[in-house]
Parts: structure tokens; sequence; C-alpha cells
């Protein structure tokens, strides 16, 4: 476990590249590694958390455009339940209610404005432990681009969830260094996979939302059908099943 204990993250402009097509692959097959479950009682339950504080204001459009796709893809297979989750300006906290309509979460989604304040992805992680309390969640979605929180509170409670079977998909926008290395011991821990994010990569990025989104609504099973389906990086991933 990381030895700072409170990683205070630049969230100035740092250089972009395009997440590379060998970084999508080790993402997808991450996913394709991970247990062949069926959601219990036929219902994937997906937690949806965003970090919506400044930072984040000027790609805000393009990342609720890429994650409404999402949202489609998984209406398509009739069997997710979503919950967006996020955080912004000073403390503030939301969690919508459970729901399958695409439209309706999405119009949620577009309604939540961009304010300043600190990272809260500890919420977001203890808010993951008290769902799947109440009623198993298959996965946990978050995306970001910073950390300024203690890293081994963060990762205590990424361990939690990992003892629950529930894996944490960390989506890093930009390439901020220390940001990212908390992010991969949160997936790391969690069971999950964490990959990058920028304005280079959008269609990359629908392809790895995507294959969570199916995972988490139908297991390894669907993840293949979904491959065979789209082919492309998707269809990687169900050979990559069939081999593993």
């Amino acid at each position: 476990m990381a030895k700072d204990k409170t990683p205070q993250t630049s969230r100035a402009a740092a250089p972009e590249r395009a997440t590379s097509a060998g970084e999508v692959d080790a993402f997808l097959t991450r996913v394709a590694a991970m247990p062949a479950v069926k959601p219990a009682g036929g219902r994937g339950r997906l937690v949806f958390a965003l970090d919506a504080t400044a930072s984040r204001e000027p790609t805000w459009d393009q990342a609720c455009h890429l994650q409404a796709e999402m949202f489609d893809e998984a209406a398509s297979l009739g069997g997710l339940d979503i919950q967006l989750a996020w955080y912004r300006g000073f403390g503030e906290f939301h969690a919508s209610d459970w729901a399958d309509d695409a439209p309706a979460l999405l119009r949620r989604m577009t309604g939540v404005h961009c304010l300043g304040g600190k990272t809260q992805i500890r919420k977001v992680l203890k808010h993951a432990l008290a769902e799947t309390a109440v009623k198993k969640v298959n996965a946990v979605v978050f995306i970001g681009d910073c950390a300024e929180e203690d890293v081994d509170l963060l990762c205590d409670l990424a361990g939690q969830l990992g003892v629950r079977g529930v894996p944490v998909f960390m989506f890093h926008e930009g390439r901020e260094p220390g940001a990212r290395r908390v992010f991969e011991q949160i997936a790391r821990l969690s069971g999950g996979a964490c990959s990058s994010f920028d304005a280079g990569a959008a269609s990359q990025l629908r392809e790895l939302l995507s294959a969570v989104a199916v995972y988490a609504a139908g297991g390894r099973k669907a993840l293949e059908d979904y491959g065979a389906r789209k082919g492309g990086a998707a269809l990687r991933i169900t050979r990559q099943l069939k081999q593993g």
C-alpha cells in the first residue's frame, strides 16, 4: 500500500495522448478474466459515479454523450439497473434512485452542473458498500481526473468492496500520474480495472463503458454475445474468454 497519506494531485492541465489500443485491450482482458457469474435475480446493478468538480467542466458534455451511449447499450439488454452518483462543491454528494430508464438517467445526468471543490471518492466507495449491504451491486464505474484524499483510506474501502465481490472500474480523465496511481490501486484492490480516458479516445471509452455495462447486466456470457455482435475490441475480448 502506498506510503503517502494524502496525495495532492495537481489539477493543472497535463500533457495528454489518446489511450493506446494496448491499454484498451489490457482493460478488456481484465474484464474478460472476471468470474463467470450471472447477476442474482436476473438483473444486474451498476453504480455509475462521477466527479463533477470544476476541473471536469471542459469535457463534461462529451462525457455525458458517451455515458448516454453506455446507458443505451445496457438498456438493450433489459437486465441492468443503474444508479447515478456524483460529488461536487463543498461536501456535496448525491445518488439517484435505481432505474432502468436510460432517457431518464440521461436527463438527470445532463442536469448536473460542475462546481469547484475537493474530491470525495471515499463517499463513492462508502456509498457502494452501503448499497451492496442492502442488495448486491455487481459493479461500480467511476470517472474522474484527480484524487486529493488519504490513499490508505481509499484503498481500505476498495479492499472491502473487493471482499464483497464488487469490482470498481476506474476511468481516469487526463494523465496526472499521482491520480493514476491511486485509481490503479482502487481498481486492483476491488478486483476491477483502470483505464485512461481523454479527448482523443472517445470511441475507445465507449467500448470500455459498454463492456462493463454488459458484464454487470449479464456476466461473461452476455459479454461474449456482445463481442460477437459488435466486433473490434469487443470481439477480441470474447476470443480471450474462450481461450481462458
